[in-house]
C-alpha cells in the first residue's frame, strides 16, 4: 500500500470515526493527560493498521476492536506505572479545565462505566453504539450468548444504583 493512500485513509477514518474513538477513551482514560495519551496510542494503532485491513468487517468494527484492545493494553502498562502513586484527588479540579454545562447524568453513565470490569466496559460501550449483538462477539472475540448475559447482568447492576444520584450530580 502505498503511503500516501494510507494517508488518505487514515484521515478519512479520524474524520468520519473520531467519536467512537473519544468514547472508549473516555471509558478508559480519567483525567485530561491521560485521555490524550490513550487517544494518540489508538490513532497510532489505526495508522500502523490499515495496511492489514481486508474489508471482512465494517470499518466500524474494525476500529472499535482496535481501540479496545489498545485501551485494555493501555490499562494494564498504566496500573503498572501507577502503583504507589497518590492521586491529587484534592487539588485535581485546580489542575484541569471543566466544561461550563455537564450533563449529570451522562457523568453518572461515565462513573458507573469506569466502574465495569474492562470487557463489560468495553459491551456497554458497544451497545451504546448500537452494535448488535453478533457483532460485538465479533469484536471482543466471545459467543454471542455471553454477550446477551454480560449485557443483562451490567444493566441489572447499574439499575440497582439509587436513582437519586442522578439528582445530586454526581
Amino acid at each position: 500500500m502505498q503511503k500516501a493512500e494510507q494517508e488518505k485513509i487514515f484521515v478519512a477514518w479520524l474524520r468520519e470515526h473520531k467519536g467512537l474513538m473519544f468514547k472508549v477513551v473516555r471509558a478508559y482514560a480519567y483525567t485530561a493527560e491521560d485521555r490524550d495519551d490513550l487517544f494518540q496510542e489508538i490513532t497510532v494503532q489505526v495508522w500502523h493498521s490499515i495496511p492489514q485491513y481486508r474489508g471482512d468487517a465494517a470499518v466500524t468494527t474494525w476500529l472499535y476492536r482496535i481501540a479496545l484492545y489498545t485501551a485494555l493494553c493501555w490499562v494494564r502498562r498504566e496500573k503498572k506505572h501507577r502503583s504507589g502513586k497518590l492521586p491529587l484527588e484534592g487539588v485535581e479540579h485546580l489542575l484541569t479545565v471543566t466544561a461550563s454545562a455537564k450533563d449529570s447524568r451522562l457523568e453518572w453513565l461515565y462513573a458507573r462505566i469506569a466502574d465495569l470490569a474492562p470487557v463489560d466496559r468495553s459491551l456497554m460501550l458497544l451497545l451504546l453504539e448500537g452494535f448488535s449483538y453478533k457483532e460485538m462477539a465479533t469484536i471482543l472475540g466471545i459467543s454471542e450468548s455471553n454477550v446477551g448475559v454480560k449485557i443483562n447482568r451490567v444493566k441489572a447492576r447499574l439499575a440497582s444504583k439509587p436513582a437519586e444520584e442522578f439528582s445530586h450530580g454526581v
